[in-house]
């Protein structure tokens, strides 16, 4: 724990929507304010939950916060997103879901309709991903104090055996493996909110337990998976951007290899988006040894939901701590962290 006379290095002089991104500006908040004040000068590397040792017992922990709107969309709603985030954000630190409690904060005025709604789709999301819903807490607030509905969870994992995630781990040669098509979830809600005058009907937020997945991976390449990581705010370059920096390492992807739907692909077009930006709730990248690769990739597309799965990239000594795209005609650019925040409460 932090000492009264810790010096933080945040020197914004208020919050803005940016920090809540998940991209370079919440890195600062979270680096430069939290962490140095709560956590002091012993942590590792941030990650999407911590393991912490209880008398000889190691657990996995992570808690999140849901302020989507709409509240429902094509795919999904707030209430099924609160527990399949939870337990991704556990299933990618390599743990099984068990437990979950969670926290609503509601506005008066909100009509029990759309509440029930939600619970029992909380419900029915917590019975399909094997996680038992343990407590909670209800907090009201005013109306016009918050947008009829948000979210916060906390969650325990059991640790899987035979794996170790760490951006420590990853080497060299590694290679980067993503579970499937990305941009769907980010896009979906901005098409439900109406602000693009865009024709997809067919698209539907990705949001899913991927734990199966992760399982599956796990099973065939074991100690081969060196990190993993759901990229949902940032996408999936704020997510390799952050682990090039915590390894040291280059990141290199292939355009080509690249799944992004038509719709999501034009949507980022006249947004003047890349899709590598856009958040996903169904999606999942892992490092995988080079020795490991080709079998795991299999697995997961063995596995129901994983049949997109493909490699898109590889880890190299260069450009050290960026990620780089080599394009379609041969070229390279550098993909940064997502700077701003361009579609604000998307999850």
């Amino acid at each position: 724990m932090a000492s009264p006379a810790t010096k933080i290095k945040f020197r914004e002089p208020q919050i803005e929507m940016a920090h809540g991104a998940g991209g370079k500006a919440s890195r600062r908040l979270v680096e430069g304010l939290f962490a140095p004040l709560l956590f002091g000068a012993n942590r590792g590397p941030l990650g999407d939950a911590a393991h912490i040792q209880i008398n000889g017992t190691r657990i996995a922990m992570t808690t999140d916060s849901f302020v989507v709107s709409p509240l429902r969309f094509p795919g999904g709603s707030i209430g099924e997103l609160a527990i399949n985030g939870t337990v991704n954000d556990l299933a990618v630190s390599g743990a099984k879901a068990e437990a979950i409690v969670v926290t609503f904060v509601l506005e008066a005025g909100l009509p029990t309709e759309i509440l029930e709604a939600e619970v029992r789709a909380m419900g029915e999301a917590a019975e399909k991903a094997g996680i038992l819903i343990a407590g909670g807490d209800t907090k009201v607030v005013e109306h016009g104090k918050a947008d009829r509905m948000y979210i916060t969870t906390t969650g325990i994992g059991r640790l899987l055996p035979g794996v170790t995630i760490s951006p420590l781990s990853v080497q060299t040669g590694d290679k980067v493996l993503l579970s499937g098509p990305i941009g769907d979830h980010g896009i979906t809600i901005v098409l439900a909110r109406g602000e693009l005058d865009l024709e997809a009907d067919a698209l539907r937020s990705d949001t899913r337990p991927v734990f199966p997945l992760v399982q599956s991976l796990v099973r065939e390449a074991g100690a081969g998976v060196r990190w993993m990581r759901d990229p949902t705010r940032g996408g999936v370059a704020t997510s390799l951007n952050e682990l090039a920096r915590d390894c040291g390492r280059g990141i290199v992807l292939f355009e080509e290899k690249i799944p992004v739907r038509d719709s999501v692909r034009g949507a980022c077009e006249l947004l003047g988006l890349d899709p590598l930006h856009i958040a996903n709730e169904g999606q999942f990248l892992a490092i995988v040894s080079a020795e490991h690769a080709n079998s795991a990739l299999s697995a997961l597309r063995a596995t129901p939901g994983g049949e997109d799965a493909v490699v898109i990239g590889e880890v190299r000594d260069e450009p050290a701590g960026m990620v780089s795209v080599t394009t379609l005609y041969g070229g390279n650019r550098l993909v940064d962290m997502l700077v701003g925040d361009p579609l604000p409460r998307i999850c």
